[in-house]
């Protein structure tokens, strides 16, 4: 009989991990088994923090946290770069110093990471491997920011946090301390972190006591819309690695309450009240989006949501959470700006209508479009998840940064 148990529990080990691994993998994605392995660690993961959930044990956010701690590498300065973690205006960042002599004043870029606004920390190896990196590259001075997470914060808190590092930072007398050039400031960020960069770089246009003007702002896979999560790009990869349809909307609606009517709304395309239709003008992608990514969708009028979703929670409805909502007087004036795009990617969208509009009010803009590429793809650069396409990624982001800050 013990035999019998054994075996069955071996063939449904066998049976879970074939389910778990088996994902369809886009044809165009190189190491499709590397790619299938990690999809696979982080639906097991995903599932994991949606049963502690259910029974209560911890939020689901803060089971996928477990991640980011699992991730957690300390601040260790290196032959060429100098590390600490800090506060500017009271929000924990960590400093990237070059240790290399410098010709004149050195660039700078201020990092928002990715995470749906309740993941991830500037302390993750993925994370502390990108800074140090640019820091060592650029021979620049990087501020990575580490801003409070939903479910324990939710808008405007996250926002908050970044504009007010970015704004300590932007002071003459702090640009001075650390060797800053001050015609020579990025902010960027991924994913959520992309979201924060685009929010901050447009709240710096409206905020007369800021002086110093970005030189560059640099978004890598951004979310950067709320209204409409039936874009293409979310019908078309719905299922795809890493950031599933379900999960980008568990991220959009926690990042503004932990109320599920919410998320429920948000999942059915149902959230935004008639009073708010004039918005959705700055997310119509049959306008926007250019025929080869519209594939066989077609465009529907919206439908629309109750009133008492929109009172209740404003910060959907907010460019500072929803930097693609902002009228073209608000986008003009906005500085040089690299947007980077995968094809299999649910945010893939919101980037490419982004540039469309930042085009059209006369922003300068470089659109790298990564055709083989899923969401999230350059955080895979340090083993044991490394992949190709992220070091292409990275490359060309740090390449680009090189030759426009």
């Amino acid at each position: 009989v013990e035999m019998g148990a054994k075996l069955l529990c071996l063939f449904l080990a066998s049976a879970l991990i074939a389910y778990y691994i088996y994902t369809p993998i886009p044809e165009d994605v190189e190491e499709p088994w590397k790619v299938m392995l990690i999809t696979a660690s982080f639906r097991a993961m995903g599932h994991l923090a949606e049963v502690a959930d259910r029974l209560g044990m911890m939020h689901y956010m803060d089971a996928l946290m477990l991640l980011t701690a699992a991730e957690y590498v300390a601040p260790t300065s290196d032959e060429n770069i100098t590390v600490t973690d800090t506060e500017f205006s009271n929000v924990a960042v960590r400093l990237y110093l070059p240790r290399r002599a410098s010709d004149g004043l050195r660039r700078a870029v201020i990092y928002f990471h990715g995470g749906g606004w309740c993941v991830g920390d500037a302390g993750m190896k993925s994370y502390d491997h990108l800074t140090r990196w640019t820091s060592n590259m650029l021979n620049a001075v990087v501020v990575s920011v580490n801003y409070r997470l939903a479910p324990k914060y939710h808008f405007p808190v996250q926002f908050e946090d970044v504009y007010s590092v970015t704004k300590f930072f932007l002071q003459s007398s702090v640009l001075s301390q650390y060797g800053v050039d001050p015609d020579r400031i990025c902010v960027a960020g991924d994913s959520a972190g992309g979201n924060l960069a685009a929010a901050v770089a447009q709240q710096l246009l409206k905020d007369s006591e800021v002086k110093t003007k970005l030189k560059v702002q640099a978004l890598v896979y951004p979310a950067l819309q709320t209204l409409d999560m039936n874009l293409p790009s979310y019908q078309e990869n719905e299922y795809k690695p890493i950031l599933p349809k379900l999960l980008m909307v568990k991220f959009w609606s926690e990042y503004f309450t932990s109320d599920s009517s919410l998320r429920e709304a948000m999942a059915s395309n149902r959230h935004v009240p008639v009073e708010s239709s004039h918005l959705f003008q700055f997310v119509n992608w049959s306008n926007l989006l250019p025929e080869e990514l519209k594939k066989d969708c077609v465009y529907t009028s919206p439908t629309y949501g109750s009133s008492e979703l929109a009172q209740k929670y404003p910060g959907f409805l907010d460019t500072r959470a929803a930097p693609l909502l902002a009228s073209d007087a608000q986008l003009r004036g906005l500085p040089l700006t690299y947007i980077l795009t995968c094809e299999h990617d649910v945010l893939r969208d919101d980037g490419v209508m982004y540039a469309e509009r930042l085009r059209a009010v006369g922003v300068s803009v470089t659109h790298d479009h990564a055709k083989d590429a899923f969401h999230g793809a350059m955080m895979f650069v340090s083993s044991p998840a490394e992949l190709a396409v992220g070091h292409r990624l990275l490359k060309r982001y740090i390449e680009w940064l090189n030759d426009n800050l």
